[in-house]
């Protein structure tokens, strides 16, 4: 007679904590504001039920349409800049670290993702005096190789103030592709790397060849980690340039619009129902992301086991 499986209650049991408070903090109120966007409060401050109609005012009318259109924009174009610059650069530092020949490789490692554990409050506050036309170093620099006229106060053009904040971003947070495109290079094994050394596969032949197609899976990884991130992002903008995101709403993004529309700012009261359908629009963002990646990507791109 076979014997019964016995119950692993101890899995249960070590998993119970981190559930409880993941729910308590992630889950209920993920819910809860999920359900405050279907509903307005009325003059008497109670709650009715207006179904899809928050979002049909925040697509379809002017005065929240075009505050919501921009940000979303904006948005966009703030993930552009970090898989167009950030990740690129994330792997192609990671190529060189990984190198056998590179003398130093843990104090550039230390180096470069050191930035991603400072506070972006100190780093929106450094960057902001770097780039001061008028006490930052930033023109002294440039003048110093010949430059000068190059400088411009970025962060205060409505042309140019996105770029400098994503780039700030990128200079912050490059660390982060870095040690996992890293950690995925050194997970190749050197059986591997020899077979192809044996076909006369070198150098940056053997990134492009060899390397990049093992570690596709880690990139992709990065990539949706970029896109979670990126629209899930408020502190630095919020930091560099204001609640108001400004110049001109130029760097304004669905979190700054988020925190200006739950909480209001200056004389604008907030509206806790409004504030959450940008939220609930958010999430539903991050996702059809999620699940394009999970669904769609992830099962075109091959994976080796080694």
């Amino acid at each position: 007679m076979a014997q019964r499986a016995a119950v692993r209650w101890h899995i249960a049991v070590f998993l119970a904590p981190a559930v409880l408070v993941y729910t308590a903090i992630m889950i209920v109120p993920l819910f809860g504001t999920l359900n405050l966007s279907l509903f307005n409060l009325d003059g008497a401050k109670e709650r009715v039920f207006v179904g899809l109609a928050n979002f049909a005012t925040l697509f379809g009318d002017p005065r929240w349409s075009d505050s919501f259109w921009n940000a979303l924009g904006n948005n966009a174009w703030f993930f552009v800049v970090h898989m167009l610059v950030q990740n690129p650069i994330g792997v192609l530092l990671a190529a060189l670290l990984s190198s056998p020949r590179l003398r130093g490789a843990a104090f550039y490692r230390t180096a470069i993702f050191i930035p991603t554990i400072l506070s972006f409050v100190i780093v929106g506050f450094v960057w902001k005096l770097i780039l001061s036309p008028i006490w930052g170093i930033a023109p002294g620099m440039l003048a110093s190789v010949g430059l000068k006229s190059l400088f411009s106060p970025w962060l205060g053009k409505p042309g140019s103030a996105l770029i400098a904040v994503s780039l700030i971003s990128v200079w912050q947070y490059v660390g982060i592709p870095m040690m996992l495109i890293y950690a995925a290079l050194l997970n190749i094994p050197d059986e591997v790397l020899e077979a192809a050394e044996m076909d006369g596969i070198t150098g940056w032949s053997q990134f492009w060849k060899i390397k990049l197609p093992l570690i596709l899976p880690a990139i992709g990884m990065v990539s949706i980690l970029t896109f979670v991130g990126n629209f899930n992002a408020f502190d630095l903008v919020y930091t560099v340039q204001g609640a108001l995101a400004g110049p001109d709403g130029s760097t304004d993004i669905l979190g700054t619009l988020l925190y200006r529309t739950f909480f209001g700012f200056q004389l604008q009261l907030g509206d806790r129902s409004m504030g959450a359908t940008i939220a609930t629009v958010m999430f539903l963002i991050i996702l059809a992301g999620v699940s394009l990646y999970l669904f769609v990507i992830q099962r075109r791109i091959r994976r080796y086991q080694f």
